[in-house]
């Protein structure tokens, strides 16, 4: 825990490989998490359209159990969003959204 899931088209400017390897090392140095703990992942979708004439897209999904406060998960969000617009430029649709998982129900091995 964290999962930290990159959904992209898949015209990235940049090697899959190195943002997912990025990501993991801003995840890590955010001292929100266990650096043992953070799982990144990237999804590659060839079909997909946008409206506002973007050459492409990455949606940056932050899963990670309830408790942080509002200014981390900002503190996050602006960073995470930095540092994608640093790698593919503005000619891309960016984003990233936090989602709390609930001990309650989330369950792992």
């Amino acid at each position: 825990m964290p999962h930290f899931i990159l959904e992209h088209s898949a015209n990235l400017p940049i090697e899959t490989e190195a943002l997912v390897s990025q990501v993991q090392q801003f995840a890590c140095a955010s001292g929100l998490f266990d650096p043992t703990s953070v799982k990144t992942r990237a999804v590659a979708f060839e079909h997909f359209q946008l409206g506002d004439g973007k050459q492409g897209f990455i949606h940056l999904q932050i899963h990670m159990m309830a408790g942080r406060t509002l200014e981390q998960k900002q503190m996050l969000t602006e960073g995470a969003l930095k540092l994608l617009l640093a790698k593919v430029g503005e000619h891309f649709a960016l984003s990233v959204h936090c989602y709390d998982l609930l001990s309650d129900i989330y369950r792992k091995n």
